[in-house]
């Protein structure tokens, strides 16, 4: 079969683009540990400079800054030859309070590979690979790169578009933060909601146990409690409110799981499950969010239900539609989308 050469040429430019994306993602996580990112981000330098102000050898120096030149992270001035950040790059790569910030996704997408080989068997095999069987940067990564996303809209924006529950948990209610991690949610709705009583539940017990550390350490262990437990296993009942975080897809059993929840519930009580950005239909979803998405569902979401019961895989682009199905299956009559941003949609669920 003859080949296309103009055909040919685009798609070697695909391919090219994504070597260099791969190579280049190891070189945004060394820039955000050696602080390289934050020093660019106060004022021009040259690359002596920054080596000399981060305390790093200017020869690897100058090679990091070309390549992140060259792929847009960072401002190159040719006459000076100094490089910067824009404030636009400084809120992807230099301010982890950001919810622009894509530090953290970086390191998923290189944690999730670090059992590339394990993966690979399991596509022959059809077998799950569980959460716990990943490298252990896998589980800060999460926290590192979904963090600046809850802080900048979980109490300010999410909570308060649902129906009556800022209210509820300002005069005292009770909360069950399901798939909680490291407790970065937990720990942000308690300190918004002092009058709130919050458990976190995961059925990761070294997340629990960072978890406990983190409330300690925020001063909220008297109101905050974790408990190892899967979504459809966590105890407690009457619960106000009841928050799932990124994980509704990674469950095994997500009918399972909505019903265990709409059991926990208070009879006015509210489920509110944030979701990856999704379209229902996977042509609309063939587009850069898709791809991230999709790839890390591979790598993590898609083997961790499998891994599980695999009564219904969702994938982490299940869309509106795969997550209201499988909601109002587990016992939910109310469902509708309260809030949204370009990573994130927002469900709110009731009985």
């Amino acid at each position: 079969m003859a080949l296309d050469e103009d055909q040919l040429n685009q798609q070697i430019q695909i391919a090219l683009n994504d070597v260099g994306a791969t190579a280049h993602a190891p070189l945004v996580v060394i820039g955000d540990e050696l602080g390289l990112y934050g020093a660019l981000a106060d004022a021009p330098l040259t690359s002596a400079e920054l080596a000399e102000k981060t305390d790093t050898a200017e020869r690897y120096v100058r090679e990091w800054l070309k390549a992140q030149a060259a792929g847009g992270y960072v401002t190159y001035d040719p006459e000076t030859d100094q490089y910067s950040l824009t404030p636009e790059q400084a809120a992807v790569l230099a301010d982890e309070n950001s919810p622009g910030f894509m530090v953290g996704n970086f390191q998923v997408a290189l944690a999730a590979s670090k059992i590339r080989p394990q993966l690979a068997e399991a596509f022959r095999t059809g077998e799950g690979v569980g959460w716990h069987e990943h490298d252990a940067e896998l589980f800060g990564a999460i926290e590192y790169s979904w963090r600046p996303q809850y802080m900048a809209n979980l109490v300010d924006q999410w909570i308060p578009a649902l129906d009556g529950v800022d209210a509820t948990l300002r005069a005292g209610g009770r909360v069950a933060d399901v798939g909680c991690g490291h407790g970065a949610s937990t720990i942000l709705m308690a300190e918004e909601y002092p009058a709130s009583t919050f458990v976190g539940i995961d059925a990761h017990e070294r997340s629990i146990e960072t978890a406990r550390e983190r409330a300690e350490a925020a001063g909220v262990a008297d109101r905050v409690t974790f408990e190892v437990a899967t979504a459809k296993s966590y105890n407690g009942t009457a619960y106000d409110f009841v928050t799932t975080f990124d994980a509704f897809h990674d469950l095994g059993d997500p009918v399972g799981a909505a019903s265990h929840v709409c059991d926990t519930l208070a009879e006015e009580g509210t489920w509110m499950i944030v979701e990856l950005f999704a379209k229902d239909r996977v042509e609309d979803n063939l587009n850069p969010m898709g791809r991230a998405a999709y790839s890390i569902s591979t790598l993590i979401c898609t083997p961790c239900a499998l891994d599980q019961e695999a009564e219904r895989v969702l994938g982490a682009q299940a869309g509106e539609a795969g997550i209201r199905d499988a909601v109002t299956e587990g016992g939910f009559s109310r469902f509708r989308r309260a809030a949204e941003t370009p990573l994130n949609l927002v469900f709110e669920a009731r009985a």
